[in-house]
């Protein structure tokens, strides 16, 4: 194992990942209902942008993290979901700066398919702070080479992330006409 990953499993313990799993739905739904915003400048309009491409990105590499442990690829697997980690906090990360400088932005049609944007909606959301617990061990177990615990919780990781990420892109698209008015 990489010195990186010894130091990644000393921090990541069932304590430290029952309240990271916990901390970041709860801040991350504090940080919505402020009821001021920052003004870091016009690139924050971007961010919507910008974390639609990593959703999709996140989608691409999981998908051919699955391919590739269906081959038995460990390393090609073990690349792709670390790259999807790495996007998952920057997404974090950007969508946070992206809800700290802009109110949120309401979908404004008026079809029927109003009930799948929110049914999208709703159940991303619901999803994205769920799956924050799951990927964390799965990583954990992953990282201390416990496999059979480590596929048993990926069988719920890896289909609820995927929605999650699917999920973020669809509700971008069908939002995206709204940003800005």
């Amino acid at each position: 194992m990489m010195q990186n990953e010894n130091n990644l499993v000393k921090v990541l313990n069932d304590k430290t990942i029952n309240i990271l799993a916990i901390a970041i739905p709860v801040a991350v739904a504090l940080l919505l209902g402020l009821p001021f915003k920052l003004d870091l400048g016009s690139w924050t309009n971007t961010l919507p942008h910008i974390n639609a491409l990593v959703n999709s990105l996140t989608t691409l590499f999981l998908v051919i993290a699955f391919a590739a442990i269906r081959r038995k690829n460990i390393a090609l697997h073990r690349t792709c979901m670390l790259i999807c980690v790495a996007l998952g906090l920057f997404f974090l990360l950007t969508y946070i700066l992206y809800h700290l400088t802009h109110t949120s932005t309401h979908y404004g049609g008026t079809s029927p398919l109003n009930y799948v944007y929110y049914f999208l909606l709703i159940t991303h959301i619901i999803l994205a702070a769920v799956v924050v617990y799951f990927v964390l061990k799965a990583l954990y177990f992953a990282f201390t080479s416990d496999f059979e615990r480590h596929k048993k919780i990926v069988k719920w990781a890896y289909p609820i992330w995927l929605y999650v990420s699917v999920t973020g892109v669809l509700v971008y698209l069908m939002i995206s006409p709204y940003y800005g008015k």
